[in-house]
């Protein structure tokens, strides 16, 4: 398991990180927040590897994750791997967390689950892109959790079972695209700009806005400059 917390305190933020198959490298670090790159120190994922991440940051503080390569969850033949990333935010902080493509290769079976915890006044804003299969490949099995509560509210709950390319690629489903590409902002709702077409931005019930586009390379997305929008919106860095 890797550990991140960030604690604000005069002068310079107290940044507490343990290493996992995955390390959290200091970059930049402010009275208040700090950001850190994460960095691979082993082949991920195989067959029955699990990373998890544990991150949590005080109350007032921010914490800007950025992930330094893509993650390519291999052929194992159908042994499961997993992927866990669980945060809790205290009053008023802040999380963006820039998430680089998550490939599912053949023969992959991987359960991905994120769970954030926000205490009144906090706001994350996540990137997160999914890609079934490398080139001329269909993809593995994923199955993707999402929990994320406002104080004592769920705020999102969402599932994505699919690990069947032949139903995934049906009509009502992902079709011909092989990539869901996502922004979430959560606890505050996302500006008007830049504008998106219908079917694209979905405003939940509380505060929180999602953008997703199914896509058929990371290259046409279009949520690069959304990213870059929601990211600096509610957070003024």
């Amino acid at each position: 398991m890797t550990l991140i917390a960030v604690d604000p305190a005069p002068g310079r933020a107290r940044v507490t990180h343990t290493p996992g198959p995955v390390a959290a490298r200091v970059q930049r670090v402010a009275a208040d927040g700090a950001r850190v790159a994460l960095v691979a120190t082993t082949a991920l994922l195989l067959g029955g590897d699990h990373v998890e991440f544990d991150v949590r940051v005080g109350p007032g503080g921010w914490l800007d994750v950025v992930e330094t390569a893509g993650t390519v969850a291999y052929d194992a033949q159908g042994v499961r791997s997993g992927w866990t990333v669980r945060a809790r935010l205290g009053p008023g902080a802040r999380l963006t967390w820039n998430g680089e493509p998550f490939v599912i290769a053949d023969g992959a079976d991987v359960h991905r689950v994120t769970e954030l915890d926000l205490a009144p006044g906090a706001t994350a804003c996540l990137r997160e892109t999914l890609v079934f299969g490398r080139a001329g490949e269909s993809g593995g099995a994923l199955r993707s959790s999402t929990r994320v509560r406002l104080g004592e509210t769920d705020l999102l709950v969402e599932e994505l079972d699919l690990p069947d390319p032949g139903v995934r690629s049906g009509p009502g489903m992902l079709g011909p695209g092989r990539i869901i590409d996502s922004v979430l902002l959560l606890g505050a709702a996302a500006p008007p700009e830049p504008a998106l077409p219908a079917g694209v931005r979905y405003d939940l019930a509380g505060p929180g806005t999602i953008a997703r586009v199914l896509a058929g390379d990371t290259g046409r997305s279009g949520l690069d400059a959304v990213w870059q929008a929601w990211r600096r919106s509610p957070f003024g860095q």
